[in-house]
């Protein structure tokens, strides 16, 4: 079964979130893992290309959009057309393919649309049988 762990972020925005994402992206790509990020549409996905290069000073991902991968180990992608392990979901949606992976990090910020989102996916994966963790993430900090 895939785990699913829930980042409960304290603050709003979809900055705050993929700021988040990109510090996932980085661990896993660290320990080895190929990643796909999951993105709502191709502006989410131009903002974390631009983010995961900027993020943190002397950090370096190799990513690229899904159709031009080309064996980078992180993927950004608006569709789950690919067998990472990782996926990180930054979509209001359940991923189709997440009893697929080993791991799925689902990124919630306090913006009442992405909550309640959330709580609907959370529910989702407790009824397919999986026991979602949650992490609440504190002011400024973080994993």
């Amino acid at each position: 079964m895939s785990r699913v762990d829930f980042y409960i972020l304290p603050e709003a925005g979809a900055n705050i979130r993929e700021r988040f994402a990109c510090r996932l992206v980085e661990k896993a790509y660290h320990n080895g893992h190929r990643v796909l990020v999951l993105v709502a549409d191709e502006r989410q996905s131009e903002r974390l290309d631009a983010l995961l290069w900027t993020f943190r000073q002397g950090s370096f991902v190799p990513h690229a959009p899904l159709p031009d991968r080309d064996g980078e180990p992180v993927a950004v992608a608006t569709d789950e057309t690919s067998d990472d392990e990782v996926l990180i979901n930054l979509t209001d949606q359940q991923p189709q393919s997440w009893h697929q992976r080993h791991r799925v990090a689902e990124i919630v910020d306090q913006r009442q649309p992405v909550l309640q989102a959330s709580r609907q996916r959370f529910r989702a994966y407790k009824e397919a049988g999986c026991e979602p963790h949650t992490h609440r993430i504190e002011q400024g900090g973080g994993r």
